[in-house]
């Protein structure tokens, strides 16, 4: 049998195996930001040590930024606080800094691949769950913590246990309305939250292959969410197309030698998986979240589950879930009231996204009963949407238009929900105050989703409103 993209990156980046049995892995690309890095920083410090590598390690800022008014001093202390801290780590290590004062600012698993920082074969940790989304590339993206950055600005390495590999393979075609969102919220809501523990997910199949590099990186942003470290795609000539000529990308003959290599990687048709799932797209449905993790979704015309209806193990998460929401075993989804949308975050927060869903709204608007904005994941994203006139389309239907961050996919910024109101959002959390306020409550969805929510006052099918 043949190897696996997984397996070949690993140990190509394996330096050997420590008496823990966890194997040390070289990390050819370290991205941080302003939450979880000054504590690492300090961590080093405290032990008389340098960055060892600081032409590896990139930095910008986007969970604590305001999107409405960035101007310093942030008017939280504790904001500007790590705003200042990251800014003299950086500068003292000598590390290259996207801060706001930059035309790179913004979510960090944005900009990576956006200027070409992100590339196929790397090892790639950022002190952030979803740095999986690198993945998309045929990288390999690990969510750290803090002593873990700690680590790998003092040794470029990282312990870490080897994970066995899941192939996901994903056929058919998929129907107007529906979208890359839909796919991975379907496999989440298939094989759970916890079913990826222990698995790099490998997503294959046509219906991956037919899809853009935006599209792939929001597939594999979430498999964090479905308990895999690891979701990438093997790179092809869509993966090498995108790469080509951004900023830190390769150039000349050294990009043509980079890109056999990257070809030369690829998992092959005998590669060999510990397990394999499959995936019909042509049976798919935009897909919304009722409860309280990515896992509980249905298809947007589909009913709540009643409880006494699921496995065991999945029936005390849903009683919780129907208490904190207030919704009602085996209602529908569909028509259920909003009071939030928000569009962005590093799942949907690309210029696709932004594009589907300015399409969506040309000539509608925004229901009186919904507060509506857009986030942009970075700058390089809202200059590309402001010479495409997106921003104009999106105030005209009701939606803000805000600066480059994290926004309300979490609450370090403020950008929050409030008592108990309901957001449809792009994201990719509907944890229990995962959006700022305790009682609040998150429909995952769709970008498209999303906007005909806003439209509407309520959830609705999309594919009825094209």
């Amino acid at each position: 049998m043949g190897r696996n993209l997984f397996d070949t990156v690993w140990d190509l980046h394996k330096v050997r195996t420590l008496e823990s049995g966890q194997d040390q892995l070289f990390i050819g690309l370290h991205m941080i930001h302003e939450v979880t890095s000054p504590q690492a920083f300090q961590m080093i410090e405290e032990r008389g040590l340098k960055v060892l590598h600081p032409e590896r390690t990139f930095a910008t800022v986007d969970h604590i930024v305001p999107t409405a008014n960035q101007e310093r001093p942030f008017q939280d202390k504790l904001a500007e606080e790590m705003m200042q801290a990251i800014e003299n780590n950086t500068k003292k290590h000598g590390i290259e800094f996207f801060g706001l004062n930059t035309d790179r600012q913004g979510i960090v698993h944005i900009i990576g691949p956006e200027l070409g920082l992100t590339q196929p074969g790397l090892t790639i940790a950022c002190g952030d769950s979803h740095t999986s989304t690198h993945g998309a590339f045929g990288a390999i993206g690990f969510g750290i913590g803090t002593s873990q950055i700690r680590d790998v600005l003092a040794t470029q390495c990282l312990a870490i246990s080897r994970p066995r590999v899941r192939k996901i393979n994903v056929t058919g075609s998929l129907k107007k309305g529906v979208y890359a969102k839909d796919i991975i919220l379907k496999i989440i809501a298939e094989l759970g939250v916890n079913g990826g523990i222990g698995y790099a997910y490998e997503y294959a199949g046509e219906t991956i292959r037919g899809l853009s590099m935006e599209e792939r990186m929001t597939i594999c942003n979430m498999s964090i969410e479905g308990g895999a470290r690891v979701g990438y795609v093997s790179p092809d000539e869509t993966t090498i197309e995108y790469v080509k000529g951004r900023t830190y990308a390769p150039a000349g003959d050294e990009f043509e030698r980079a890109a056999d290599f990257w070809r030369s990687i690829a998992s092959g048709p005998d590669a060999e998986y510990d397990d394999v799932f499959e995936l019909d797209a042509d049976k798919l449905e935009p897909m919304v979240t009722w409860g309280i993790t990515p896992g509980q979704a249905v298809g947007v015309n589909g009913r709540l589950p009643r409880v006494s209806e699921l496995p065991d193990e999945h029936k005390e998460i849903a009683d919780k879930a129907y208490a904190h929401m207030g919704f009602t075993e085996g209602q529908a989804i569909q028509g259920q009231a909003i009071d939030i949308a928000f569009l962005g975050s590093c799942t949907n927060g690309r210029i696709s996204d932004l594009r589907e869903a300015a399409e969506f709204l040309k000539g509608k608007k925004v229901s009186s009963s919904v507060k509506a904005f857009v986030v942009p994941g970075s700058k390089q994203v809202a200059r590309q949407a402001e010479a495409e006139g997106l921003p104009k389309i999106f105030t005209e239907a009701g939606f803000g238009w805000r600066g480059a961050g994290c926004s309300m996919c979490l609450a370090m910024n403020p950008d929050k929900l409030e008592g108990r109101q309901i957001c449809a959002s792009s994201s990719n959390r509907n944890f229990v105050g995962r959006q700022g306020s305790p009682t609040g409550r998150t429909l995952l969805m769709s970008p498209v989703m999303v906007a005909a929510a806003a439209v509407a006052g309520q959830v609705v099918d999309v594919r009825h409103a094209i």
